[in-house]
């Protein structure tokens, strides 16, 4: 197989990862037709990663926060879509090497963005459920509904709580969304559908290490956050450091043993950069070192966005935060920067603008920490809505989520409640479940 991308006389941007970063970078470069785009990345589509936890518990369809990278650049004969896997980068021959074969570039821009972090425990790796992708948050969705299928078949109370019960593991948004809405689930779904089940046995709890919620947010959203999980029944426990999972107890390192068939971890993130860089460049969490330009120190021609880059700038010495608006920030950045020194004038550097930060506990209530205002409850649930609604890609996912959210809050229920497996067909073809 061979990448078959034309030669041109213009100079090619090749942008790894259409994450926030790499897809906001694309789309602003794009609209210059004397630069030749070429993006690539291992799936066809781009993400909504923020709500990844309501297609795992059932609220969202995967379609509804994915979106066709072709369909994004369809008219934008000078963007050229690779859908493969990158194993690392040659800087010498200024190229990289992808499964079709090598690629080389004039400027390359690795946006690879951050997978999960299990901080080196094999045991939680092999039996925790992740949810960093669309696929994983599927995957969490047919494991909670499968063991609730199964816990009206077994006969121990025992193996029945430990089915019903789930451990979240992280206290920052994702962790206290996710429990959130599995309180709401409990409350006012499941026990519709599994009348003959009493869900007093299901436990819901939320592990923190540092000693609150929301750490990245303020004292006010921190409080808040648990005071409303703990009135939804979520046993919070922070200052709780979990060591080790063997499929039907977690064990933390405070003496904490918990009963459960479900260990869903959101305690950290490591970034994925490319292979081939100096080392000297990879610093804490895999991040790659940048300037403040992006461009990563030590290339001229080889920049870092978003999740990937490590680049300290005031308050932030450690890097950006790992979300969405740096990395999409940092893209539009680049794409001027691109712009000005094809017109001959100097770069600017990089200046992070923080929008605030914001997470929901549930129905009706959120916590939201603006530059100029903090506030709880239902105005910031509308927030959350609203901010996150504008945020996704395509005019008919955000038509079918609004009416998604609609339907849930007059009806209080959920209709996506399918166990979807995928099929293999096995040297012999025969249909094979893939667990």
């Amino acid at each position: 197989m061979l990448p078959n991308i034309p030669y041109t006389s213009f100079k090619r941007v090749v942008i790894v990862g259409a994450g926030f970063g790499g897809l906001s970078l694309a789309r602003e470069i794009a609209k210059r037709e004397d630069l030749q785009v070429v993006l690539i990345d291992r799936n066809n589509y781009h993400q909504f990663q923020p709500l990844y936890y309501q297609v795992a518990m059932a609220g969202l369809e995967p379609s509804s926060i994915s979106f066709p990278l072709r369909k994004i650049f369809q008219s934008k004969t000078n963007v050229h879509i690779r859908i493969t896997e990158v194993h690392g980068v040659n800087p010498d021959r200024k190229s990289i090497d992808t499964s079709l074969g090598e690629i080389t570039y004039d400027y390359l821009v690795i946006a690879t963005g951050a997978c999960t972090n299990y901080f080196g425990m094999k045991e939680i790796e092999e039996r925790a459920i992740p949810m960093k992708t669309v696929s994983e948050a599927l995957a969490l969705r047919n494991r909670i509904l499968q063991n609730f299928e199964d816990a009206l078949s077994v006969d121990s109370e025992d193996e029945r709580q430990g089915l019903m019960s789930v451990v979240v593991v992280g206290g920052g948004p994702t962790g206290v969304e996710l429990s959130g809405t599995l309180a709401e689930m409990k409350h006012f779904i499941l026990p519709k559908d599994y009348p003959e089940m009493d869900f007093k046995a299901m436990q819901i709890y939320l592990l923190e290490a540092a000693d609150e919620l929301l750490g990245a947010m303020s004292d006010e959203s921190s409080k808040k956050s648990m005071e409303y999980l703990e009135k939804m029944g979520v046993n919070v426990e922070t200052g709780q450091v979990v060591t080790s999972f063997d499929g039907k107890y977690v064990t933390t390192k405070q003496g904490m043993r918990i009963r459960a068939d479900n260990l869903v971890w959101a305690a950290g993130v490591k970034a994925n950069p490319l292979k081939g860089l100096d080392p000297k460049v990879i610093v804490r969490g895999g991040r790659i070192k940048v300037d403040t330009y992006n461009r990563v120190e030590g290339y001229d021609t080889i920049f870092a966005l978003g999740d990937v880059a490590h680049m300290s700038e005031g308050k932030w010495e450690n890097g950006h935060p790992q979300l969405a608006q740096p990395a999409i920030q940092q893209g539009k950045a680049l794409a001027r920067n691109v712009w000005r020194v094809m017109d001959g004038k100097k770069a600017i550097p990089f200046s992070y603008k923080d929008l605030g930060s914001m997470a929901t506990v549930g129905r009706n209530r959120a916590v939201v920490d603006l530059p100029f205002v903090k506030f709880q409850g239902f105005l910031a649930w509308l927030t959350w809505m609203f901010v996150h609604l504008i945020s996704i890609v395509g005019v008919k996912n955000r038509v079918l989520i609004l009416i998604n959210w609609l339907w849930n809050y007059v009806t209080y229920d959920q209709s996506l409640r399918l166990i979807l497996r995928p099929k293999s067909m096995d040297k012999n073809l025969k249909n094979e479940e893939v667990v």
